[in-house]
């Protein structure tokens, strides 16, 4: 964890750096307050500049909103072609990330954040990044991705395939996209003699694991790799009441021996993810969806199926190719016994506005059902 020093008031300070996204610390800080402009701030940071504020803490929040329409303004990309637009609005965003992280804030120890009208942040700092003891600087748009998500997190998402909530923590995909639960809750379960044994892999939140124990599943062994997940499906295993049948361990994919069906949600679109929220959205290289498909024969028990719950969109964004997943199934001596799938109901699928409209209008999301292939 690096250490910054500046000055102010004729003093040198010194705080932590920290950055959930792993962005550098910052190596020229100013110290800035209410009298600072939206334009010449963003001047600074395209300059080099880590902004330090010292105003109260609506006029930080409104000078954020201020920069982000500066940016938008000037870097709004224009391509013809699909992928070389997202491409573009993907560097679009990075940067515009990158530009917005340098507005900073000092957490004292305890989590305080001593601005004129801040509201109370230590319970949500604390859910998040644990316990301080030493001032850290933090950029103001990670601390309120913070506060969000703990007020998501105390709210929780309404699922009706639970008839309950489910409590997703700073860091966790929170199932708000409500398709491949859907599918999940519909799809016909795999016929057993007896009791019915689960993999979900990568569970996030847990929400695939509660749904299919609410199903019938009588042995639920819930995997990720992200301690955070980790520790939110083992909340929210608890708050539904399934302990007994759901059990959440951290690992990477799959766990030690067979299961009657093993589900894997992959994050929908190829490529390296900029930051830790990311990973939600982004799988480097298709590695999880690739691990999944070549370790899936060797983890079903006869009769077994595997579901793979993915959305198209990646196809439309032409970022995988036509035939190219089929053609993975394959290759990992799969083969296709169903499908099901639905349209996509977020509100950018709708909204003309949306700078990939075009792809996102013709999005689906597909639940497969795969099996090992009969040689």
């Amino acid at each position: 964890m690096s250490t910054i020093s500046w000055s102010e008031h004729g003093e040198m300070h010194s705080a932590r750096w920290h950055s959930e996204n792993g962005a550098p610390a910052p190596t020229r800080i100013e110290v800035v307050d209410d009298t600072l402009t939206a334009d010449i701030a963003l001047r600074r940071r395209r300059a080099g500049s880590t902004l330090l504020w010292r105003g109260d803490y609506p006029g930080a929040r409104q000078l954020l909103s201020a920069l982000g329409r500066r940016i938008d303004k000037r870097s709004a990309p224009r391509e013809d072609d699909i992928a070389r637009l997202f491409r573009a609005h993907r560097a679009q965003r990075a940067e515009r990330a990158r530009l917005l992280g340098g507005l900073v804030v000092l957490l004292e120890p305890g989590h305080r954040l001593e601005l004129r009208r801040a509201p109370e942040v230590a319970d949500a700092c604390r859910e998040a990044y644990g316990s301080w003891e030493e001032p850290t600087l933090v950029s103001l748009s990670e601390l309120l991705g913070v506060l969000s998500a703990h007020q998501w997190q105390q709210k929780g998402v309404p699922i009706p395939a639970l008839d309950g909530r489910i409590h997703a923590r700073y860091g966790v995909f929170s199932p708000v996209r409500s398709e491949y639960v859907d599918l999940v809750a519909e799809a016909p379960l795999p016929p057993t003699e007896g009791h019915l044994t689960v993999f979900d892999l990568g569970t996030g939140t847990g929400v695939l694991a509660a749904v299919l124990a609410r199903r019938g599943a009588t042995q639920v062994t819930a995997t990720d790799i992200n301690p955070r997940a980790v520790a939110c499906a083992q909340d929210n295993v608890r708050r539904l009441g399934l302990e007994d049948r759901v059990t959440v361990v951290e690992t990477d994919l799959f766990p030690p021996g067979r299961a009657d069906l093993v589900v894997c949600n992959p994050p929908w679109l190829p490529g390296a993810a900029t930051s830790a929220l990311e990973l939600g959205v982004y799988d480097d290289s298709s590695a999880m969806l690739r691990g999944f498909l070549d370790g899936l024969a060797d983890h079903l028990r006869s009769g077994g199926e595997g579901w793979l719950v993915l959305s198209d969109l990646a196809e439309h964004l032409r970022l995988r190719g036509a035939g190219e997943l089929e053609g993975l199934i394959a290759a990992a001596g799969l083969e296709v016994i169903g499908r099901l799938s639905t349209s996509a109901r977020h509100p950018r699928a709708t909204d003309p506005r949306d700078l990939l409209h075009a792809a996102r209008s013709q999005e689906s999301t597909v639940l497969w059902r795969l099996r090992a292939a009969v040689c």
